[in-house]
């Protein structure tokens, strides 16, 4: 688990101190504002573009890959979002119990207060259930501190009270945030974490470049991301990730590759 106490990174600490400074100007040389003002505006479009990049580390600590003893052991993360859908989520369950893979579900508080059952089912297979926010907001990244904390540990609150397992990992919605997103993490003892392939499997239909996608990626470390929630569906109405998921599958395991849950990798 993440340790609590939330240490700023160096863009976070050079951007205090860019506003400190500003400040400072304003007040000993008040006809400057302009380029004070300027210099903060710019801070803040550079912090805005970083939020809109998911792999990014300068707002705070994000697993992009697993870590190195684990890619060293040859090991690979699938992570699937959004869920738990009704009609997905129990076929992507049992393609991977036929193939004795364990996946990492990041799933949505509010669906998850509505299919109960189907996240005590994800947690009783042995695959780890982790938070993806409450509602799922598409404007999350644009949320202040205290409606980002509300989205964190409702749905830690709502996770935990259906499993009874805490999650010890956030995605943020679209994995689009801001810097005031990693101090509520470190409160909650919550790691963020990215991927290293997607396949854009929400809004593609092509289920050969979703598959292309995560194949060029697929290799020790990689954190795999795919959609059981708001999935596309191929022209002849098959969730993607069910046409994707056995050819990714096999290729992982021709690779001489296995799959653990990213809590594993912390025990």
């Amino acid at each position: 688990m993440r340790n609590s106490r939330w240490q700023p990174t160096l863009l976070l600490r050079a951007s205090m101190l860019l506003h400190l400074l500003a400040l400072i100007v304003v007040i000993a040389e008040p006809g400057q504002w302009r380029w004070a003002l300027g210099a903060v505006l710019a801070n803040h479009a550079l912090l805005a573009l970083v939020g809109l990049w998911p792999r990014s580390h300068w707002l705070g600590p994000n697993w992009t890959r697993l870590p190195a003893a684990a890619a060293a052991d040859n090991s690979i993360a699938l992570t699937i979002d959004d869920g738990p859908d009704p009609d997905v989520t129990p076929q992507v369950l049992e393609l991977l119990e036929r193939h004795a893979v364990q996946a990492t579900f990041f799933c949505v508080g509010a669906k998850a207060a509505r299919y109960p059952d189907l996240c005590r089912e994800i947690v009783r297979r042995g695959h780890a259930l982790e938070n993806h926010s409450q509602h799922h907001r598409h404007y999350f990244s644009l949320m202040g501190r205290r409606g980002i904390a509300r989205e964190v540990q409702a749905a830690q609150e709502t996770l935990t009270a259906i499993t009874g397992q805490r999650p010890l990992f956030f995605r943020a919605p679209a994995g689009l945030r801001n810097p005031l997103l990693d101090p509520v993490l470190a409160q909650s003892g919550l790691q963020l974490a990215s991927w290293s392939a997607r396949g854009f499997d929400t809004r593609s239909v092509d289920s050969d470049r979703v598959k292309g996608r995560l194949l060029r990626g697929l290799r020790a470390g990689a954190i795999l991301l795919l959609h059981d929630g708001n999935a596309a569906r191929t022209p002849a109405g098959i969730p993607v990730i069910l046409e994707v998921l056995p050819a990714v599958l096999a290729a992982a395991r021709a690779a001489g590759l296995h799959f653990v849950t990213l809590r594993q990798v912390l025990a």
